[in-house]
């Protein structure tokens, strides 16, 4: 397995409302009269995570601030919530399922929740907010310091004889996952498979009753 490097880039700074107002263009929801305006959240093709093979461990505690920063998110803990979606993730590597571990983003002994974190290794991804944006599959994996563009995961890729196939909702998906809106009960499997070899989605996700 090799490192494949990546150019490192600046990190997003959080814009106030008068700046994201005026570089951002807000898509209205019309739900019983009331407009609400969504934003997209961080730039999803500018990963800044770590070239690295699996397993990916969550990062230490003393990082979750950095990490969180890294995606353009920030600690929310005990503020009102916006928005609760719940998507769940799947990585797989010649055939063998990788753990997205618990506590990405979060940690309850500091008081620490950024908008996108785990609680658990079940693949649920929660997003919670204040206000009302789209976040994004590569703001997961900036804060969880592990690569992911179009070609590969962590240091996995075509340099290993492996080539990553993505899919939403069991159909494949072609642009760079990175940008992969992270929507209530979708589900998002990256399946990193032999160089030519034939790959369908992963069997559905049987969500907990709890969730529903």
């Amino acid at each position: 397995m090799s490192d494949r490097t990546r150019r490192p880039r600046r990190p997003r700074r959080r814009l106030s409302g008068e700046v994201l107002a005026g570089l951002l263009a807000l898509v209205v929801l019309v739900a019983g009269g009331v407009g609400v305006a969504v934003v997209q959240s961080g730039n999803p093709l500018n990963v800044r995570g770590a070239a690295t093979a699996p397993p990916w461990g969550r990062p230490a505690t003393d990082q979750l601030e950095t990490r969180a920063a890294a995606a353009g998110l920030e600690n929310v803990w005990g503020q009102d919530l916006a928005m609760h979606v719940h998507t769940h993730l799947s990585i797989t590597v010649d055939g063998q399922a990788v753990t997205v571990p618990g506590d990405i983003g979060h940690d309850s002994d500091a008081k620490f929740a950024a908008e996108i974190h785990t609680h658990d290794t079940s693949g649920i991804v929660h997003v919670e907010s204040p206000t009302r944006e789209t976040f994004v599959l590569g703001q997961l994996f900036s804060e969880w310091d592990v690569a992911l563009d179009g070609q590969g995961v962590g240091s996995l890729g075509h340099d290993d004889g492996l080539e990553l196939h993505t899919f939403v909702g069991g159909s494949p998906y072609t642009a760079d996952p990175a940008g992969i809106p992270l929507r209530d009960f979708e589900r998002i499997d990256l399946v990193l498979a032999p160089i030519g070899e034939t790959v369908t989605a992963p069997p559905a996700f049987a969500w907990p009753a709890d969730y529903r």
